[in-house]
């Protein structure tokens, strides 16, 4: 089970003069779901190196077990730090592909040809893509080989608008992610702000929010084991 696992090289905030990047657990509830059940991660992201992380995601109130954990592994810390470049990469290599959230996907990956390449090359090969958060952004530009938005008539979910406006980046943000989803035909469904929900519909899984990030994990080997037996 080769998992690779795609993250935002992206750290500012628009034009407010705040840094982002990848929400820390976002990244690592998932990774230790993964690699606790035997799974062999890679790490990328479009410029390769260590990813920008939000300085709001290492805020104590932020922190969870997972990041606690991590904060701990040097091992993980070594591989963090030297992310491959994504272009390096084809689906022809992975079983599956994750990719954490934060802000900063919105504006990197969203936009990125390699990272669009890939989630319709792993699609068309039969294999899942997982985004949790607001990395369900990147699924915008995706498309199936007749030009439909890949996302068309699939159950999904991502950060909400009233999760946007909660955090008062309604504004700042290049696009909102739930709006997206419903503009690209997805049939997106959510819970109630900050509350765990993710939903799988064939090869895709999404996940919410941050609270949501080991349940979409949990849901990729859900349905690796599957696909694997």
């Amino acid at each position: 089970m080769h998992i690779l696992m795609v993250m935002t090289s992206h750290d500012q905030l628009g034009d407010s003069g705040k840094k982002t990047g990848l929400w820390l657990e976002e990244f690592a509830a998932p990774y230790y779901v993964l690699k606790d059940a035997g799974a062999t991660i890679t790490l990328a992201s479009p410029q390769g190196g260590k990813p920008p992380i939000d300085p709001n995601s290492v805020d104590p109130d932020a922190l969870t077990p997972a990041t606690e954990r991590f904060s701990g592994d040097t091992d993980a810390q070594t591989q963090f730090a030297n992310t491959h470049e994504l272009k390096n990469f084809s689906a022809l290599e992975f079983d599956a592909v994750f990719y954490p959230g934060g802000h900063g996907p919105l504006w990197d990956l969203a936009e990125d040809s390699d990272s669009i390449r890939l989630i319709e090359d792993m699609i068309a090969t039969n294999k899942p893509v997982a985004a949790v958060c607001h990395a369900p952004g990147v699924l915008r530009h995706a498309k199936t080989s007749d030009g439909q938005p890949l996302v068309s008539g699939k159950r999904v979910t991502g950060f909400s608008n009233s999760e946007e406006a909660a955090v008062q980046l309604t504004n700042i943000v290049p696009f909102l992610v739930e709006d997206m989803l419903k503009a690209n035909g997805g049939d997106y469904r959510k819970a109630d702000d900050w509350q765990v929900h993710v939903e799988t519909d064939g090869l895709f899984i999404t996940g919410q929010n941050p609270a949501s990030s080991a349940a979409t994990a949990e849901a990729l080997l859900a349905l690796l084991q599957r696909s694997l037996h």
